[in-house]
């Protein structure tokens, strides 16, 4: 993807759908490639859960090794000034067979680059529709 295009104040559709790819399987270092696309201040909320560049960047290092393919499912994207938000489902499919399907309601504030500064975002686990690689991990009833 190329970097420019794929900035969340230009394109969000291209960052939400690249970025997740290109983090978790792309050649270069998951750092190098957070940075494209977030400030170095940036936080992410998720669930009312902080997590910062550091946090992020750990997450995604076993992700790496855990993850086949990551899919994006977008339904809706915004950007409105240095605002924006989207509502899609990124799915997940786990070397062990597992599928793991997010609902996630996101809103953001950008910096002035196009680079994404903040995130506050609302999840939930969903079915995993259309994907047959194994069992589906269920929200919990």
């Amino acid at each position: 993807m190329s970097s420019e295009r794929g900035l969340p104040g230009r394109d969000l559709g291209a960052y939400l759908t690249g970025y997740p790819v290109e983090v978790a399987f792309g050649e270069d270092d998951a750092a190098a490639v957070f940075d494209r696309y977030h400030t170095p201040d940036f936080v992410l909320y998720n669930d009312g859960i902080p997590l910062d560049r550091e946090k992020l960047l750990a997450h995604v290092q076993p992700a790496r090794r855990r993850a086949t393919s990551v899919h994006t499912e977008l339904h809706e994207t915004l950007v409105s000034g240095d605002r924006v938000a989207a509502r899609y489902i990124l799915t997940a499919v786990m070397a062990k067979g597992t599928v793991i399907a997010t609902e996630i309601y996101m809103f953001g504030q950008l910096a002035g680059d196009g680079r994404l500064q903040r995130v506050d975002q609302v999840t939930r686990l969903v079915p995993a529709p259309g994907v047959a690689a194994g069992p589906t991990v269920l929200p919990p009833q």
